[in-house]
Order: C-alpha cells, then structure tokens, then sequence
C-alpha cells in the first residue's frame, strides 16, 4: 500500500499532463478567478439623472449623489426618453429617476413619490451598491432638510442600517468565489484521478490488486487536500477572503471531500483506457455542475429529480458543507445534513472504485489462465 502511494503521488508530480491538472490548474484558478473581482465594490459608474421633483431635497440627493465615489454624475435630462438615448449612446451606463412629489413624500411619511436607478440587472453588485448609496444620500438629505425645515424627527425618513453577515464587503468575490472554489478543486481532482487510471489502463499497468488501490487514492486524497488547504489558507487570505469560521468543522470535511472526489475520478477513468478520453467526458460537466450547486440558483426551488441529480456530485455537499463551516462557523450539527451526504458519497464511490479493482483481478486472472 505504501509502495502504490508513493508510487501514485511520484506519477502525479512527474508526468506533465497530471501534474497540470493537479498542481499548475490549482494555484492558476486560486488568483485567476478572483482577479477581475478583486476591487469588489462600484466606483465612479457614470449616470444620467432625470430629477422630476426639482425641489431642495431632490437637488440635495443629487449633490450627494455626486459626492459619493460609488457614481459619477455625467449628465441632467429632462424626461426619461431623454436618459435613455444616453444610454444607447452608451454616455452613460444607469439612470437615477427623481419623481415628482419626492420632498412631500418623504418630508410628510406618505407613500407615493420616490427615487428610481435604472440598470442593467445582470450587474448584481452594481445594482446593490447604487442602491445603498442612494438611499444613504436620501435619508441623510431628508434628515438634513427636515432639521431645516424645524420638523420634528419621527417627520422625516430616518436611515435604516444594513449589515451583510457572511458577506461584510457586498462583493461579488466574497459571494461566489468561496462556492466556486469547491467546483474547481472537485474537476482538477476528478480529472487528475481518472486521467490517471485511464492512462494506466493503457499501458497496461492498472489492475495490481487491492493494495494498489487503496494506496492510489490515498495519493489521491492528500492532493487533494493540499489543493483545498492552499485554497481556504493561503489564497484566501491573500484575497482576504471572509475564512476561519469553525477549523476543526473544515479539518474534517476537507479529506472527506477529497476522498468522494479522488474515488469516482477513478471509478470514471477504470472504464476508459485513454486519458483524453475520459477528459472528453468529463470537461463538459463543468458548467453544469455550476448550476447544480445551489448557489446561482437554491436546489430546493429546483425541481425534485433535479437537485436529487445535484447531491450526486461531491461539490454540491461540499459548497454546503466547506462554506458554512470557513465562512459561516457552522457547528458540525449545523452542517450535519451535507455532512451525512459527503460520507454516503464516500462510501458509495469508494466502494464502487474497489470493486471495479475486484473486476480487473479478476480478469488478470482469467487471462493469466
């Protein structure tokens, strides 16, 4: 067992194509990913403001606005077909509707008027963050303007604090990159381990007993480990990404993950006996597997076969498991659900992948005869 071990892990780290999929991919995703979301927040996003109220609060909210380094104020239009042509002219990339009766709506606590920002809903975070400042601007503009005006203070709209929890920063990278990060560590895993048998399958060096098996995806299981310590160590931190929650949860998910992986990459890659074939395959999951994690979209407003299909792949436990413990500092019991999911996967696909080592001595030993 020792011998296939070392052996497995000398493989890995001595042939190109494993070692690009199992070490060179890991530390290139751990920054590459991340990097365009590294600023995380909006800043200076041009705007076209249409104030409909032309009152000394709505001019206020306006000035503020401008002050703010989440926008940019590029120009006043007088209607909103007006705004819009701006924006086909791509002069601006949001419009800030003022309606008429802002100032009594507000001043009185009457519903009616308001304030309206009109962007491209794909930009989730620039949306959320035009959002936040302007209503910081109009709660502090109103205040100011009630105060002015000798109101009393339960007269005007008070600002209402928002304190994200799991997220402090609002970003985009704080919110998928901790969910991703398990999709990438499970396919450059997966791909190593089924590359790897199939290969080995090829050269006819694969079916050498249940020792040899439980030694290569012992090998397995520590890079993939390693893989997932670099990740939620060393490269969140340098991202300074939300980390540390509850150790000892992560301590104990980490190779149980790495061990559902490394086990079905190579129950997949015993069926093959080319590497590149087994890649074809698999590649294509990628994306998704994405989808079916739960976080672009909840599993449970999937439909019911659908997210049963979802829990098949170690990363959907994982994303539930791995980020409530790191980011969130679940308690094991918290987290119990995935948890119990990511063992029967474990035993399921490690006992599928020592089978199919039973299989192959047997056929050795039919060809032998």
């Amino acid at each position: 067992m020792r011998d296939a071990f070392e052996r497995t892990l000398l493989e890995i780290l001595s042939v190109r194509e494993l070692l690009s999929l199992a070490v060179v991919s890991v530390l290139f995703y751990a920054f590459y990913y991340p990097a365009p979301y590294s600023q995380q927040q909006v800043v200076a996003l041009p705007l076209v403001v249409v104030d409909g109220d032309n009152s000394v609060l709505s001019r206020g909210v306006v000035r503020g606005l401008s002050g703010t380094q989440a926008v940019r104020i590029v120009a006043r239009a007088h209607d909103l077909p007006e705004a819009r042509e701006l924006l086909r002219e791509r002069r601006a990339e949001g419009i800030v509707l003022i309606s008429r009766g802002l100032s009594a709506a507000v001043l009185s606590g009457r519903p009616g008027a308001g304030v309206a920002v009109i962007l491209n809903g794909s930009y989730f975070v620039r949306a959320e963050g035009i959002a936040r400042a302007l209503g910081e601007v109009v709660a502090a503009e109103a205040e100011q303007v009630g105060r002015a005006l000798g109101l009393a203070p339960d007269r005007v709209v008070l600002p209402i604090r928002t304190e994200a929890l799991f997220n402090p920063t609002g970003g985009y990278r704080d919110y998928v990159f901790p969910a991703i990060a398990n999709i990438i560590l499970q396919q450059t895993l997966l791909f190593t381990a089924a590359r790897l048998i199939a290969e080995r399958r090829r050269r006819g060096a694969w079916r050498r007993g249940m020792r040899e098996a439980i030694g290569t995806w012992l090998a397995c299981v520590v890079l993939g480990v390693a893989g997932q310590a670099f990740f939620f160590g060393f490269a969140y931190w340098v991202q300074d990404v939300p980390r540390g929650g509850n150790i000892s949860g992560l301590l104990l998910a980490m190779p149980l993950f790495s061990a559902a992986v490394a086990a079905l990459g190579l129950s997949i890659g015993s069926w093959f006996r080319d590497g590149d074939d087994a890649l074809k395959l698999l590649m294509p999951t990628s994306v998704p597997l994405v989808f079916l994690a739960g976080f672009a979209w909840p599993l449970d407003q999937m439909p019911g076969w659908v997210s049963a299909i979802a829990w098949l792949s170690p990363a959907t436990a994982a994303m539930h498991l791995l980020v409530r413990f790191n980011q969130m500092g679940a308690t094991v019991d918290e987290a119990a659900g995935p948890l119990i999911v990511m063992m029967a996967l474990v035993f399921a696909y490690g006992a599928t992948w020592l089978w199919r080592c039973e299989v192959g001595m047997g056929l050795n030993r039919q060809r032998s005869a």
